[in-house]
């Protein structure tokens, strides 16, 4: 059973890659790279053999490239200097591997998303996958889409706009460069990848001048 602790441990989600599906708690210093000695071995010529390191601080779970050839980027920005990661930050190793980072697991529910006497769409955050009808979604959502609908999944019934949830999910400082075109695209995307397994109900519900509201019904037994 996991302990309340372990829950709490911030957490490098793999995905988008060779290692994807794999985690690695962060409550130690983590190293990135080819060579077979590091924390996370990424078997790909394109990462360099000691590539990027995350390690805890005082200050927060700091990221750093190592002097990389070909780079780590966050959020799609190169990083030149170490950076304090945030919660869902999306971190790429060279072209090579995604990962994702997340502080903490205590934001979400830890029931059991099958249990179909629950909503009918249900997250687990810890695995990053999305459940509806009791039917999970294969493959996953990018890392963007599932943040958003984290977003908007904490908030169900209430509506968030447009601006908040563009700040939440992409963090205020990326959200600067987030136009609307690009916010409907994905939540677009969102709807249409849902509406594969339920297309009767509307999750996503746009509501015009004020944002999004998340309806999520009740499954019967």
């Amino acid at each position: 059973m996991t302990t309340p602790e372990l829950e709490e441990t911030p957490q490098l989600i793999a995905q988008s890659g060779p290692l994807n599906g794999q985690r690695w708690n962060l409550d130690r210093s983590v190293v990135i790279g080819r060579e077979s000695g590091c924390e996370v071995m990424i078997p790909n010529r394109m990462v360099s053999r000691f590539h990027a390191r995350i390690t805890p601080t005082g200050a927060g779970i700091v990221l750093e490239d190592l002097g990389s050839k070909n780079g780590t980027h966050l959020n799609g920005e190169l990083v030149t200097s170490q950076v304090v990661l945030q919660d869902g930050d999306i971190i790429q190793v060279a072209l090579a591997q995604q990962f994702t980072f997340l502080y903490s697991d205590a934001t979400m529910p830890l029931a059991d998303v099958k249990d179909p006497g629950l909503s009918t769409l249900r997250l687990d955050v810890r695995s990053r996958s999305v459940w509806v009808n009791n039917q999970e979604l294969v493959p996953p959502l990018s890392a963007l889409q599932f943040h958003v609908l984290k977003v908007l999944y904490e908030n169900q019934g209430k509506v968030v706009s447009r601006q908040q949830l563009v700040n939440d999910a992409w963090g205020e400082e990326q959200a600067i460069g987030v136009s609307d075109q690009a916010l409907d695209a994905l939540l677009r995307r969102l709807r249409d990848r849902i509406a594969l397994v339920d297309p009767r109900h509307e999750y996503l519900v746009t509501v015009r001048g004020h944002g999004i509201r998340f309806e999520n019904p009740i499954r019967s037994g």
